[in-house]
Parts: C-alpha cells; structure tokens; sequence
C-alpha cells in the first residue's frame, strides 16, 4: 500500500480513537470532505495500521442503489473477511426480519455484542451518504446498544446536511464520544509526494506545474497521473476519460458505456444480455477496462474504481442514448424477475408526466418495497404520484397510495398534511374527489389518528359512498360515541363496533368482557387462516387487492394488547407476560415501545420491580429510537412508582412531571396527606389503580375518605369479580370497620392471587390491626411483610413496616431494609420538615407556615423555628444547590409536593 500523504494529523485522531477503543472506550468518527479528496484513502490507511494491532475488521462501502435493498450497505461487514462479525446461520436468520427494524437492530446488537466480548473491533462504512435507510437504522440503535463494546465505528460521507451521518450523530452523540474529521485539499507538496509515489520517481518540472491544476483533490492528482485527467481543460477528467476510452476497442468502449448507465456497481452477465453479446466474448473487452485504470473486478460484482469515474464515462453517452438503455435496463429486469423495485431507479431516469406505464410500475416498486424498504417505499411512491397530470382521476388513486405508503411507513404526520392537501382542493390535485375516494382515505388513516386521539367527527362526515365504505364510516361514529351500534356483516364494521365495545366495557372496569370483546374484535375480519378477508369490491373496482379489505381496520397487534392487559387484571398475569414476551420477538416491532410499556406495568403488578424499571426504560429508548411519544407518560408513571417503592423520592420527582397521581403520592410522603383526595380521581387505566385507592384510604386518616375508596373498590369488584379485586375491597372495607378477621379473609383471598406486594400490603394492615390484641399475630403478619417487601426490592415500604416492628419492641441483629439516610439534600428531610420548607418556599413566614399547618402548640420542643433551622442545616446551608432548589419552586408544583 502507498504510504499516506498530508493526513498525519488525520491518521493520528482515528488511532488514537483506536487506542480508546482498546481501552474499552467506544466512539463514533465521521470523516467528511468532497468527492475525491482522499476520504477512502484514509479509511484504509485506519485500517491497515488496526490489522497491524490485530483488530477486528469489518469493512463495507454503500453504492448508491443501495436504497432498493435491506441491510444492502452494511451487509458486507457484518460477513467480511475469514473471522466474520456475523455467522452465516446467524445472517441467513436476520432475512426474517428484514420487516422489523427494531427487532433486526436489537438481534444483531445482540450478536455483535456477543461477537465482541474481550474483541477490540472497527468496523467501517464509506460512502455513508448512500446507506439505505434500514442501514440508517440500524447504525443509530446498534452503536448506541454498543455504548460499552471496545470497538470504533468509523464512517465516510460526503457534505450532505441533515443527511444519513448527521442523524447518526444526533443519535449517539450521549451515548458515545463522537468525532468529526473535515478532509481540506492537500498542499502542494503533499500532492508532489503523492504522484512521486504513484510514478516511482522523481517529479519532473513540468509535471509539477500540471499538478498544481489539481487543486489539492488527491483523486485528481491520481488521475492525471494515469493519463485520465487532463489539468489545461475545463472538464479535465471528462476529456482525459474520453481519450483513454477512446484507446479501446469499440467492444470495450461499448461495455464501459453500458455498464455506466447500469450504476457504479454491476454485474457482467446483466450488460452481456443488454449488449446482445455472450460472456466469453466480453472477457477481453473487460480486461482492457481493468488495465485502463476504469473498471475493478469485485469477484461477484464489476465496479468502477470511483464514483467520478462512472460520471465521466457516463458523460460522453448522450442524454437520448441514455433514455434508452435505461428503458431498456428496466424491460429486461422485469423480464428476468427481478421485480418492479430493481427496475424503479431506471424508470425513474427517463419517465415523463403522464407516463401511466411508468406510474404503474412505479407503484408496483412501493408496494414491493413497503415491507422491508418503507422510506424507499414512499419516496419512490411521491415521484409516482408526481409523474400523474394534476387533473387526472389517476392522481387521485396514486394520491390514495402515497397516504397508504405513508402510513405503512409510520410517516403518519406526513400522511395526514398530504391527505388534507389532496383532499382539500388544493394545487396539488385538480381532479374530482370522489365520494369514495374520500372515504377510503379517511378510513385509512383513522385508526392511527383514534389511537393519538385525534380522529375528528366532520372527517367522517362523508356522503354518497359505496355501502361498504359508509357502514366503517359509520362504525367509526359509533367508535366516537355519536351513533348508536348497528347490524352489519362488513367484517371490519363489525370489528370497530366491537372495539368500542371493548373500550368502553374496559373504562368502566368491566375486564372480563372487555377482554372478550376486543378477542371478538381482533378476529373479526380475519378469514381462517387469520389474513383479512378480501372485498367481493376489489376485482370489479380493478383496485389491488389489499386496497379496500383493510381499509379501517385496528392493527390486531394493538387490539391484543388492549386484551392482555385486560387479562391480566382477571389475575392471569403469568399467562399475559407469556405472550407478551412471545410479542416482544415476534410482533409488530413499530409497536415496541407499547409492548414493554405493557411489559412493565404487568411486571410492576407482578411485584418485578427491576423488570418493570427495565421494560419501561427500553420503552422509552425505543419510543425515541421510532418516534413514537404515545408510550412514554406511562413508562414514566411505572419508573415513578418503582422509585416510591424504593424509596427514591427524588427519582420519581424526575419521572413526576406532571402527572397528577404520582405528586400526590410525593405529596403524601412529604407528610401532606391531604393530597390523597387526589388519589380518588385515578383513572381506571393508571398503573395499579387498586394500590393507589387503597393506600389513600388507609394513610390519609380521613375516614370519609377511605369510605369513599372503599365504594370505588367495591365497584371494581362488582364489574370485575376477579379474586385480586374482591381482596382489595374487602380489605378497604374491614381496615375501615377495624375489622380485624375481614384483614384475615382479604389476606387469604390474596395468597391465591400472583400480586405479592398487594399481599405484603394486606399482610402489613393486618399486623397493625392485630398488636393490641394479639402482639404475636400482629408481629408475625408484620415480619411477613417486612420479608415480602424486602425480597421485592420495596424498601420504601419495608423500612415503613421496620419503624411499626421497631416500636413494637422488635429487635433484630440486622434489618435488610434499613437504608442509610442521606445527610444533606431533600431525601434527608423528615416528611414534616419538608412540608415546612415547602412553605417557606412559596412565601410563608415561619408563623404564617405554623398557622398554615395548624401546629404552632403541637410542636413541643421542635416549634416551626427549630424545625426550618434543621431542614436548612440538612441542606448544609442556603447556599447549598439542594436547599436553593427545595425552598425556589413553584406554588403549582407544591401544591402537590414536587418542590426540589
């Protein structure tokens, strides 16, 4: 390899990223510069010096058809060199899930993860700027898994703002040390230094003067020397090129020009059919391009040896020539099979408005795509629609498309702009807007917009539309609650009927049936071998297929996930964390994040907490890895509670926000028990709705209060009569009457149901009731408890009933709950002397806070005084960061004990 001119500096920031990688520090290194100025030059020099140390080597380059293929960019570096990243049977597993992005990119962090225990690896990619977009992906979830792995990723790319690079960057930057290298022209005489060593010798003066023509593009320098560049013309590669070509023979010249029109990278025996020629007699031809400098052979594939090369041949085939093997690339790949989406880069080369073949194969190409490809999908599927005349009735069903793309891309903003455009007689279509059309449209993207909350009455409102159509637009009201249910056997009717079913049975606590109901409505439109059943509509409308059986339909993946929460609160929560963990490799990964959502809330229920803190952080990874915010209120409630349960009050302050039910809970263990009021507007759906009821009822020592959750409770019971729920209930409602048997029943009800910390619960207001009459009864319910919550990681609680154990004359050698309590900041505050600084925080003097607290007279020898004195010494001073952020906080948010 010739040694590397004028990038010392360069060659000196990427190993020693190479070293911190060795020392177990991952990075990610972007090298940027223009075409030709020595990028690739550089990244082989990295990894010549990293084969040098024994690395781990996994390099690949993107082209520029790329973007028609799954995983095409990065593929070859998983499989690269004789001690592969990736096994075969592990690549050929990843095939399958070409589909699921997230899982693709989750399965393999897994596997390189794996690969590289104990490994230093670097792994490169040039040309970045041409990555297909599942690369992209995958790029930005695997290096920020990776955050720990010993290995340096290492990436090329032209200037292209916003492009491919930058998202990556914007993706891992928190995660890893991130590095950006600008590529400068080279001086002069690292150019002379580059030719010498090119020519292997010396420069002679009249050489120099022609280099200095390159500009200090090292690619050009190159090319001059080979005779390829020409210094003294305008288009002094083009010209030198032209003259080189022309030295060929006419065989020769025609496959160079051929297989320019192909793409940078080809395969003989695709030019060999387009030429009319057999392989045998393009064996010379291909020789004479290799030695002329041109062409490099790949072994599978042929490609020129630069990007600026292919232009520069492709420059000298005339734009009408080029129309027409383009054309004539595209007729012979559809012939041979490879389908519209190998095809669609040509097409796109030479349709012209109006093209209807060109559109047909067009929106053959997205829907082909939309699977595994759905950013190529639905850029292919708008120049599609692009090609339509604007009063055209063809713009309107390809514009019918573009939403379907768009949606099927989880591109839903953008699906919903284009559609009130199309729809909204705007310059972007003139042509009539169907009844029908309207419809279809609106039902499309109904679903997506029920789900976020924003479907709206008036897009429903459509008239004069096929029978069909009409009934889900109708169902659909009635999914809104403005129509009252009808008969109708249009399957997907059927199925939003009973979806409305379902979630009103399940806002009214009726679990049982909602779970039923939505089974019912996830089944609904499928045919027995659990596809959607086709319309009798579709042939004789001449649409595809798929365009009007699913038009309105729920993903059955959500609807199932609606079902398995109802299932679990029919205490079955082993039997919904099965499946859901089934999901969780095998469904729909777009909906990941509101898979471990659920995951978490069931393992919270199932008394997991470090399974719930688990499944609700890589809930919210992967809600920002796809873009989908619908998950991330309740993934914080769960971290929120997990804290209160470990007694992390400043943890769950962070996840609080503004969530109503966990201030109150905050509130409440700052001594504020009056916010438990708040605790009886839980809605239905709030993580363990029951826990929050009962803890209002039996802390706040408001009687009227706990008889009002005990209703609450009963209700639930009465809607769902399932044990967990009759336990609860009967437990409200004998700690209320102090009946001290009813504890017993609700403590035996609840050993029959997989919910431990309601149990520990229950164990604990039973050991209370029971010390007066029964020391020894109440003790050992008391030290069950204690156990329960201690094993559960709930120290929060169990250092609650340690306190009850104490006082009680319980001794033990060690306590395992007892947690250190902090000397300085918030956490080293009594509840009592929180409440006082946060008095004092909105603007209470030390009376006014007595008199606010109704406890001037009760404090003895701790008045208010003495008691902001000590919370001001636990912040070790005014001054301290903790103090000036607990006594400066809003009222609003003290109001519920979120002051910091």
């Amino acid at each position: 390899m010739d040694p590397l001119r004028g990038r010392s500096a360069e060659l000196g920031r990427l190993l020693e990223a190479m070293r911190a990688a060795e020392s177990g520090e991952a990075s990610l290194t972007v090298v940027t510069g223009e075409p030709g100025i020595g990028k690739s030059a550089l990244l082989r020099a990295a990894v010549e010096q990293a084969s040098r140390h024994g690395i781990l080597l996994a390099t690949a380059a993107a082209h520029q058809t790329d973007d028609i293929s799954p995983l095409a960019s990065l593929a070859p570096a998983l499989r690269a060199g004789t001690d592969p990243l990736i096994s075969t049977d592990h690549f050929l597993e990843l095939a399958a899930l070409n589909g699921q992005p997230l899982w693709l990119a989750e399965r393999l962090a897994d596997l390189i993860g794996r690969r590289l225990d104990g490994v230093v690896a670097l792994v490169v990619l040039d040309d970045a700027q041409w990555s297909d977009p599942l690369t992209a992906f995958v790029l930005r979830v695997v290096i920020a898994r990776l955050s720990r792995a010993k290995v340096m990723w290492l990436l090329a790319t032209r200037p292209s703002p916003g492009g491919v690079t930058d998202q990556l960057v914007d993706a891992v930057r928190d995660q890893i040390p991130v590095h950006s290298i600008h590529l400068a022209p080279l001086s002069t005489e690292a150019v002379l230094e580059l030719a010498a060593d090119r020519l292997g010798t010396p420069i002679d003066p009249a050489l120099s003067v022609r280099l200095g023509g390159v500009q200090g593009v090292p690619f050009l320098a190159e090319q001059l020397v080979a005779g390829l560049y020409l210094s003294d013309l305008p288009d002094g590669l083009v010209e030198g090129v032209r003259r080189r070509v022309s030295g060929t023979s006419d065989r020769c010249q025609s496959l160079l020009r051929t297989a320019a029109v192909f793409g940078s990278e080809f395969q003989l025996e695709d030019v060999a059919v387009l030429m009319g020629e057999p392989i045998a007699k393009l064996s010379g031809p291909l020789d004479e391009a290799i030695r002329a400098g041109l062409l490099a052979d790949g072994g599978s594939t042929l490609m020129f040896r630069h990007e600026l090369l292919r232009a520069a041949v492709l420059g000298d085939v005339p734009p009408s020539a080029q129309r027409a093997l383009h054309r004539a690339i595209a007729d012979q790949l559809l012939a041979g099979g490879r389908g519209p989406a190998a095809a669609a880069p040509h097409i796109l080369a030479v349709a012209a408005p109006g093209d209807a073949g060109a559109v047909k194969i067009l929106r053959e190409a997205a829907k082909e795509l939309l699977a595994t490809m759905s950013i190529t999908a639905a850029n292919v599927i708008q120049q599609a629609f692009e090609l339509t005349p604007v009063d055209h009735n063809l713009r309107g069903e390809v514009g019918e498309d573009v939403v379907a793309v768009l949606l099927g891309a989880r591109q839903f903003d953008r699906a919903k702009a284009f559609a009130d455009d199309l729809l909204g007689g705007t310059a972007l279509y003139r042509g009539p807007v169907t009844p029908d059309l309207r419809a279809s449209i609106r039902l499309r993207l109904a679903p997506q917009q029920w789900a976020t909350g924003q479907l709206d009455e008036k897009d429903l409102a459509v008239r004069f539309t096929a029978p069909q159509l009409a009934e889900r637009l109708k169902a659909y009201r009635v999914l809104l609650g403005n129509e009252e249910p009808f008969e109708t056997e249009d399957p997907v009717a059927v199925g939003v009927q009973l979806l409305a079913a379902a979630e009103r049975a399940q806002r009214e606590g009726r679990y049982r049936e909602a779970r039923d109901l939505y089974a019912q409505a996830r089944t609904s439109s499928l045919d027995e071998g659990g596809s959607h059943r086709a319309s009798s509509d579709d042939s004789a409308s001449g649409r595809p297929a798929s365009s009007i059986d699913e038009v309105g339909s729920h993903p059955a993946l959500r609807i199932e996930l609606a079902e398995l929460f109802c299932q679990a609160q029919l205490d079955d929560l082993d039997g919904a964390l099965g499946r859901l963990k089934e999901l969780l490799s095998a469904g729909d990964s777009w909906l990941a994040p509101h898979l471990s959502v659920l995951r978490a809330r069931l393992e919270l229920a199932a008394g997991n907490l470090s399974a719930a803190a688990e499944a609700a952080t890589t809930s919210l990874r992967w809600s920002a890895e796809i873009h989908d915010p619908l998950s991330e209120p309740v993934a914080r409630q769960i971290l929120a509670l997990v804290a209160l349960l470990r007694g992390h009050l400043s943890e769950a302050r962070e996840q609080a926000a503004g969530d109503e039910q966990i201030r109150a809970l905050l509130a409440m263990a700052d001594g504020d028990l009056s916010a438990a009021a708040k605790l009886m507007e839980t809605p239905f759906d709030f993580p363990e709705r029951q826990d929050l009821l009962i803890h209002a009822a039996t802390a706040s020592k408001d009687g009227e209060l706990a008889r009002a959750a005990a209703v609450l409770l009963q209700e639930q019971a009465e809607a769902t009569p399932a044990r967990g729920f009759q336990a609860a209930a009967k437990l409200v409602a004998a700690f209320n009457d102090a009946d001290r048997l009813g504890l017993a029943e609700a403590v035996e009800l609840l050993r029959e149901v997989p919910r431990p910390l309601l149990l520990a619960r229950a164990e604990e207001l039973y050991g209370r009731a029971s010390l007066e009459e029964d020391r020894a009864d109440g003790v050992a319910a008391l030290e069950r408890a204690h156990d329960s919550y201690t094993k559960l990681g709930a120290t929060g609680p169990a250092s609650r009933v340690q306190s009850v154990l104490q006082a009680a004359g319980v001794r033990r050698r060690r306590w395992a709950a007892v947690q250190a309590r902090p000397e300085t900041g918030w956490e080293a505050l009594t509840p009592m002397e929180r409440r006082v600084a946060l008095l004092v925080a909105e603007g209470h003097t030390n009376r006014s806070a007595a008199e606010e607290l109704v406890l001037s007279r009760q404090y003895g020898r701790h008045p208010p005084e003495g008691r902001l004195r000590q919370a001001r010494g636990q912040f070790a001073g005014p001054a301290h960061p903790a103090g000036a952020r607990a006594l400066r906080v809003s009222p609003e948010r003290m109001r519920f004990g979120c002051g910091r």
